[in-house]
């Protein structure tokens, strides 16, 4: 079975120069934790995910030191989230990110996603993106070609 087979094409995507405030509401709105970042027609640049959201707000090594010189209110380091959300997707976006292509086997696309530990990967033809494939992707086309025998 091929990635283009199982793969979701209804993509919602977004621009470098959007606002992380813009793409946290389009993941919350289709309740997914990451989004291709395209720019002209449709070329990939980038992966932003939820988690590239809150790594600005992580601590730095000083701040777990719990002395009075180093150590942050963890409920201060939150009040940065607004600050955060101002900022544009290039800030935190991981760029080149990771892909398949439509004709590549689902069990290659499945291999690299446990491998880096991502629940979906793009899809992409010369250079664009086509869809994005997820396990669950994967799991759904297995189970209705493999698993409906028994």
């Amino acid at each position: 079975m091929l990635v283009h087979e199982v793969m979701s094409t209804g993509l919602v995507m977004v621009k470098r120069t959007d606002t992380i405030r813009s793409a946290v509401m389009k993941m919350m709105n289709r309740h997914c934790g990451s989004l291709p970042v395209v720019e002209g027609d449709n070329q990939l640049v980038g992966m932003v995910t939820l988690r590239d959201v809150l790594i600005p707000l992580y601590p730095n090594y000083g701040d777990y030191i719990h002395d009075n010189v180093h150590s942050r209110s963890f409920v201060e380091m939150e009040d940065g989230y607004p600050e955060v959300l101002g900022g544009k997707v290039e800030d935190i976006m991981s760029k080149n990110p990771l892909t398949v292509a439509p004709h590549d086997p689902i069990l290659e696309a499945a291999s690299y996603m446990g491998l880096k530990n991502f629940r979906r990967i793009p899809v992409v033809d010369k250079g664009t993106l086509v869809g994005m494939v997820s396990i669950g992707d994967i799991n759904r086309g297995l189970f209705f070609e493999k698993g409906m025998r028994h």
